[in-house]
């Protein structure tokens, strides 16, 4: 099992996600999100959305997995965007998904 993954899980369960497009962006702009997820397949204007704020408002992002694959780990359905509001967890995230 991807460890990654797992540590999503654990975020979704102790309430640091914020998932779905708008959440996600309503969490950077408000200085909560230590760390955005982008899923692989979702669509490259989605991805250039949040580069590009993650960017702005200094926000590490990692595009990792897939939107099928986030929803499953967090209980939700599929997922292109969710964000992580802690910063522990964030960290371990970067560190396993191997974009440390």
């Amino acid at each position: 099992m991807d460890k990654a993954l797992q540590l999503l899980s654990l975020a979704m369960r102790a309430g640091k996600i914020a998932s779905g497009e708008f959440k996600t962006e309503e969490s950077v702009k408000a200085s909560k999100a230590r760390l955005v997820v982008i899923a692989s397949d979702a669509s490259d204007n989605t991805k250039k959305k949040f580069m590009n704020m993650c960017t702005f408002y200094e926000v590490p992002y990692i595009v990792y997995s897939n939107k099928e694959e986030l929803g499953h780990y967090i209980g939700r359905e599929c997922r292109a965007s969710l964000a992580v509001n802690d910063e522990g967890l964030a960290n371990g995230i970067i560190k396993e998904s191997g974009n440390a």
